[in-house]
């Protein structure tokens, strides 16, 4: 049975003899890295800069949270605006991996800069176990890299220290409760954000297409299991598909997009059910999706697929 007070004592102790100088860590908010952050901080204390990377692929009034979350936590942080870097260099990519390969290049160097003005040799990530799983090796299959695995550049000038390597979702989460980490209960969000949940070319366009209808999916599922008409899924979001359809605006012939909206309950990531939403709940999320965006979303489907055969994210 996991015992999630020896290993936040062991990790502290393992992160102070490792780590013998400057790290930064690439904290995005989500209870990974913020379990790592937090790991680390009570580690080698202002030693640790948690930089956190705004892509412009993060969720609506994310940044704010994120901040909020440092400052409550006490941790060394910084904020680094690099959205005009990640939307050049994905101009043109549609390949998912692709995608994936050259987000994660992108926030290494990010990090190496940010790491060269701390003076850090290190690069701390909340890396688990479904990561370097999904991300393949020479004997298991790549299903999907993970930015932070399959990503990385070969020729990256820092050491790596990942200290829940070894741990399932539900462990990190029941480490984040014993620390006190305001993001225990968030939902799982990718790490290359929602360029993943934008099937196609990564746009500005359509990124705030897809965050509008993330923010309105996320919304209406919480207010739903507040009020007690359905179970608070493990993750939940919407991504945009790269097809248009014929749709009716008026009297009018409309030629939009699609957004597919995904639920799901896990414990682990590591397989998945897909939720059964009432019926009126996916009714009013799909009104409103729609009235929003009338000039460009005209059709909103739902993902029944479990994990397998389906992977939790689109990308």
């Amino acid at each position: 049975m996991f015992d999630a007070e020896k290993f936040v004592n062991e990790q502290v102790g393992k992160i102070a003899e490792s780590v013998k100088g400057k790290a930064i860590i690439a904290c995005s908010g989500g209870v990974d890295s913020m379990v790592a952050a937090v790991l680390a901080s009570r580690a080698i204390g202002d030693r640790l800069l948690a930089v956190y990377v705004d892509s412009g692929f993060m969720r609506k009034g994310e940044t704010g949270e994120v901040r909020g979350m440092f400052e409550s936590m006490g941790l060394n942080f910084k904020v680094v605006d690099a959205q005009d870097l990640f939307f050049g260099a994905l101009e043109g990519v549609t390949d998912p991996e692709q995608k994936r390969k050259i987000i994660g290049e992108k926030f290494i160097r990010v990090f190496e800069a940010e790491a060269k003005e701390f003076g850090a040799e290190y690069l701390v990530q909340g890396t688990i176990a479904p990561d370097w799983i999904e991300s393949g090796d020479g004997v298991r299959d790549t299903i999907k890299s993970h930015h932070n695995v399959g990503g990385l550049p070969k020729d990256m000038g820092m050491t790596l220290c990942e200290p829940l390597w070894d741990l399932y979702k539900d462990e990190v989460r029941q480490v984040a409760r014993l620390l006190g980490v305001k993001a225990s209960e968030r939902q799982p969000f990718p790490g290359p954000g929602l360029a993943v949940r934008c099937l196609g070319e990564v746009t500005r366009e359509n990124i705030e297409i897809v965050r509008e209808a993330c923010f309105i999916v996320e919304d209406e599922i919480r207010k739903a299991a507040e009020a007690g008409k359905m179970d608070l899924p493990w993750q939940y979001f919407a991504a945009l598909l790269p097809s248009r359809s014929v749709g009716v605006q008026g009297d009018r012939r409309a030629y939009g997009r699609t957004v597919v909206i995904r639920a799901v309950s896990s414990t682990d990531a590591m397989t998945a059910e897909f939720s059964k939403i009432p019926i009126d709940i996916l009714d009013k999320m799909s009104r409103r999706i729609t009235n929003t965006m009338k000039s460009q979303v005209n059709r909103v489907v739902y993902d029944i697929t479990n994990k397998p055969p389906a992977t939790i994210e689109w990308e």
